[in-house]
């Protein structure tokens, strides 16, 4: 009679395996359990709102336990004065952000963080850090601390047995997290349309006018105002080298590049000009080259505000014109330009990066 291996197997081991579950142990309920709030409260369940509704969209969440009050005297006592607490019990509280919000004037982007509180009897200081999955305060890491903001406490009628966090709209962009526990009261501001500020630029931004002192007509002399009127301006961004190989590799032949970074480089001409034979109006346009190994194609378009060549239409092509490159004097860790004057309103844009330098020529029109 054949028997099935793993039957077999099953039956010859099934005391031990019985042993393996017995051995299996399931959490009692905690004595303070956990509980989530919510904002806006009723995103809790959006599975059962309409895509319409307002509150569908989750803007923040909190998780966090519930220590009971059972008739201890909680700030002062329990909790005590001047110590960090992890606003709750068990594990720190840990709340998530699913916008960039603003507190006490500091930008926090989305994302899941822990917050505590030093409570004070007239006042709490709530702080929210960047360390995660840690138990209470203790050992905490304070430098990852993001934010410390002081809030006032105010006094409730009602005793509150549990430990409890909610949230009170505000208006349209602001709301308060709440915290309350026994007869005390805290509330912490949101911000939630906080403004868009921009960090660091690895590439910053610069410009260059011909002639150089048009951008500074202010320290000019009266006499020399006409001389110095605008004639042509560059903005562009100026990446590093970085021990990078830049031409050839970073910039592939054959390659369109803004020539520059980030927004597309802008070429203003404040007269008309004539550059490679075409004649161009007085107006912003951006810069484009095709860079080869011995050229570049520059090439000038009205698709100025963009972000590079990405979708870039010919059709906005105002002119093209091949160059032949050259070695720079030195090497040139950042994208740089200048204007050098070639006579009769004749100047040339210079382009120079790595070790490798290009000219755009520029006949500006007499009016």
């Amino acid at each position: 009679m054949k028997i099935n291996i793993f039957l077999f197997i099953c039956l010859m081991l099934g005391t031990s395996i019985g042993m393996d579950a017995q051995e299996l142990k399931f959490s009692d309920l905690d004595k303070s359990p956990m509980d989530a709030a919510h904002y806006p409260r009723r995103a809790a369940y959006q599975n059962y709102l309409p895509d319409d509704d307002p509150d569908r969209r989750q803007q923040i969440k909190v998780l966090y336990c519930r220590p009971q009050k059972n008739n201890r005297e909680i700030f002062g006592e329990l909790v005590p004065w001047g110590k960090d607490w992890r606003l709750g019990a068990n594990e720190a509280t840990e709340v998530t952000f699913f916008q960039p919000v603003e507190i006490d004037g500091t930008y926090i982007p989305a994302g899941a963080y822990t917050m505590f509180a030093q409570p004070y009897p007239q006042q709490w200081i709530i702080k929210i850090s960047e360390e995660r999955f840690i138990g209470g305060a203790n050992n905490r890491d304070i430098n990852k601390d993001i934010v410390a903001v002081s809030v006032p406490t105010s006094s409730v009628a009602d005793v509150r047995e549990f430990f409890t966090i909610g949230f009170q709209k505000v208006d349209d962009h602001n709301a308060n997290m709440i915290f309350e526990w026994d007869q005390t009261r805290a509330a912490l501001p949101i911000n939630l349309n906080p403004p868009s500020m921009a960090g660091k630029n690895v590439s910053p931004m610069d410009l260059v006018q011909y002639p150089n002192m048009s951008r500074l007509r202010n320290y000019v002399e009266e006499d020399e105002l006409e001389a110095n009127e605008p004639q042509v301006r560059v903005v562009y961004s100026r990446p590093q080298m970085k021990g990078r190989t830049i031409f050839g590799e970073l910039l592939e032949y054959g390659s369109m590049w803004r020539v520059g970074a980030n927004e597309t480089t802008e070429l203003t001409f404040f007269k008309d000009v004539n550059i490679g034979g075409t004649d161009i109006k007085a107006g912003r346009y951006g810069l484009f080259a095709t860079v080869n190994k011995d050229n570049w194609e520059f090439i000038i378009h009205k698709n100025v505000q963009s972000w590079g060549p990405n979708n870039h239409d010919d059709e906005d092509n105002v002119v093209k014109l091949v160059v032949p490159t050259e070695k720079t004097p030195e090497t040139l860790e950042v994208l740089s330009m200048t204007f050098a004057e070639k006579g009769d309103n004749k100047i040339e844009l210079v382009i120079g990066w790595e070790n490798t330098m290009a000219r755009l020529p520029i006949t500006v029109k007499s009016e």
